[in-house]
């Protein structure tokens, strides 16, 4: 399984933020949005078994295994089944654009699946599908860089209706006191969550 990084931290978004963590995060994506902060992880890397990344992790409770676009990687089920057969809460990031219906889900397993908003330029290559897959434990994330993407944010809400956790997550850089009024004012039942390994570490790898 290739692999770009592996590293231990602070989970820094969703509803599992704050949470010690130990990140796995595999290489190559299928997408190329516009604001990505990780495109070091679209090749390179280093080839590592189940088995090795399991001894990685033994002793954390909690693993978010993100990309890149991990469920490109036919080893990702494998891993995940394995990590929460061992009782580890499993956070899998996921853009999106990769059909979930085939994917292991149980309780240890929690979905943060992204929805990419009119300015990452890959809103078309949505599979809507899969939220009517995702259950009350997963969470369903936009990151929203203006206007635009607040209001495309909101129709597709509307539309689609998720039973899991919805996460407006604004883009690096972006004045947060204008979403979070917005939402205020329109009630919107969403949570606004800034990257907190990013206001803590910036834009430094490994963290």
């Amino acid at each position: 399984m290739m692999i770009s990084e592996t590293f231990r931290s602070i989970q820094g978004e969703g509803k599992r933020i704050g949470a010690l963590t130990y990140f796995i995060r595999t290489v190559g994506c299928n997408l190329d949005c516009s604001w990505c902060d990780t495109q070091y992880a679209m090749n390179g890397g280093g080839d590592l078994s189940i088995e090795e990344l399991i001894d990685l992790v033994r002793s954390d409770d909690e693993i978010c295994l993100t990309g890149g676009e991990p469920l490109l990687h036919r080893e990702s089920a494998i891993l995940i089944e394995k990590l929460t057969e061992m009782g580890k809460t499993v956070v899998v990031e996921t853009n999106g654009s990769v059909d979930l219906s085939n994917m292991p889900n149980n309780d240890n397993v929690i979905y943060s699946m992204d929805i990419k908003c009119p300015s990452s330029h890959m809103e078309d290559r949505m599979m809507f599908s899969n939220i009517d897959l995702l259950q009350a434990k997963d969470q369903v994330k936009f990151v929203i860089s203006d206007g635009n993407d607040l209001e495309y944010a909101i129709s597709v809400v509307e539309r689609y209706s998720p039973k899991c956790e919805v996460i407006f997550s604004p883009v690096g850089g972006m004045d947060i006191e204008p979403l979070a009024e917005e939402i205020i004012a329109r009630r919107l039942k969403v949570r606004v969550l800034p990257q907190l390994h990013k206001l803590i570490w910036g834009n430094k790898k490994g963290v």
